[in-house]
Formats: structure tokens, sequence, C-alpha cells
């Protein structure tokens, strides 16, 4: 785990857009460790590095919880591991998806973790019982490789998938609250603006969609500038400026207000 200094660096490591980067929150960037793909890298200043091992094939997704105290970890042993961050010690060995997991989220409240697998479903864990019992609740609805997730302040979930679309659901009462179609290959990111009137999304192509939540259409779709696949986006705290990351190397960042997307920066 690097520190990042400010919030300009924890944008950055987050709209990198390349392979090995994680989640960031707090102040604190996780990424997987690229030379030892079955373990989480996490290093903090000015203790040296930790190196939580336990995954039996590779690290496909990490995320910290809200209050920075654990790291959800998932790959393609199709294995969920729950770690405390500051001793690095596995808490939690959550077990349930049939094939590899590939995105994970905790919510707002930390009270849940959602995770994603190729096996088409979400989970939702109920971190609040006890180990190494946890329970957890299936989410179904695409008909593809779930390949993001991403909860609101209030608790509500967006899902991307392989089957091109988006879902928004309400976990506490595992109702799917609308659908949204439009991306012409498989959806790479979603990220909702801070109000949650908006969701933005990335797909496997060069165009990022911004979605009204409430009615399921969609408001804009971001082409201008983009030269390559888009492979994240984000939404800053105030919700004014919507930045997406793409592989040539370049972000981008989109006022709310103008709706056109500023010059690229490298």
């Amino acid at each position: 785990m690097a520190r990042c200094c400010s919030q300009a660096q924890r944008m950055a490591a987050c709209m990198a857009g390349r392979p090995g980067v994680g989640s960031c929150c707090g102040g604190w960037v996780a990424t997987q460790k690229v030379l030892c793909p079955v373990s989480c890298h996490l290093s903090s200043f000015p203790d040296p590095g930790l190196v939580p091992a336990g995954h039996q094939r590779s690290v496909e997704t990490v995320s910290f919880s809200p209050d920075s105290r654990q790291l959800a970890s998932g790959g393609w042993d199709k294995r969920v591991m729950l770690w405390e961050v500051q001793s690095g010690q596995m808490l939690r060995l959550l077990v349930g998806h049939r094939d590899s997991v590939q995105s994970s989220d905790f919510s707002p409240t930390v009270n849940c973790l959602a995770t994603g697998s190729w096996d088409s479903t979400i989970r939702i864990w109920d971190l609040r019982t006890g180990t190494p019992a946890v329970s957890h609740q299936a989410l179904e609805g695409h008909s593809g490789n779930i390949s993001c997730l991403c909860y609101s302040a209030s608790g509500l979930l967006a899902s991307g998938s392989w089957d091109k679309t988006i879902h928004i659901w309400k976990p506490t009462t595992s109702s799917l609250l609308i659908q949204l179609k439009g991306h012409v290959t498989w959806v790479k990111s979603v990220a909702f603006s801070p109000d949650e009137l908006w969701l933005a999304s990335a797909g496997y192509s060069r165009m990022v969609k911004v979605w009204d939540c409430n009615t399921g259409k969609c408001l804009e779709t971001l082409k201008q500038g983009v030269l390559d696949v888009a492979h994240t986006c984000a939404f800053t705290p105030d919700g004014k400026i919507l930045v997406s990351g793409a592989a040539d190397q370049t972000r981008r960042r989109i006022s709310r207000t103008t709706k056109s997307p500023s010059d690229p920066q490298t």
C-alpha cells in the first residue's frame, strides 16, 4: 500500500487505468503485486511492506473499506479474503462464487461487501455476522461476467457486466431498480455522482456514458478526445467534474456544467 499525499495524487492513481491498480481510500492505494499475483502487496510509510498471502491463484480485485481498516481481495481461486490493514492478518475467508471474482466494493456502512464474479452473480456478504460463518445473498439478473461494482453513498449498488448492461440494485431488499442499456461493448467501470443523480460508465470502447439514475435515460455519450479504450471513470467529491482514464495514457476531465472535455492531460 503506497501513501498518496494529496487528493490529486489519489485521483491520478485511480485514473491510471493500468493493470494491477486496485482501489484507493483515505489516502492509500491498494495494488495487486505484479511479481507475486497470489498475494496483495501492502506498504506504508514508515513501515516496510506487508504481503498478505493466501490466494491460490491470481488476485483480480482489491477494495478498501470506507474506514480504511479492512481490505477485501478476490481472484481466480473463486475466493474472497478479508484482511486487517494494520496487521496484514486475514480476518475472514468468504467462499461461495463458482468462478473467478473480478470486482468488489464495500457498502458505506462497512456492514456489507459486494463481490462480482464470472459466474454472472453478485454476492452481498453480511460482515456483521461472526467468523467463519458469514451469510450472503446473491443478486442475479446479468447474463454475463460481472466486471465492475460501485456503491452509492446511500447504499445503492451499480453493477456492470460483459452483457453490455448496467444494473442498479437496492441490496437491502435484493431488488433490481433499473437496467441501463446502450453500451456496445462490455462495461468496464461505473461511478455514482455524490448526489446519486447521475451514474457514469466506461465501456471497453472509446466512450463514456452518463445516465440519469432515476429514469435510466442516457444523458450524454462522451466520445470527443477519447483516443483509446476508456478503462475507468470517477466523479470528483463535489460532483462537478467527471474524470476518465484511457489506454492512451491520458486522463480527461468533463465539466458537469459545460459537458465538454478539457484538453488531454498526460
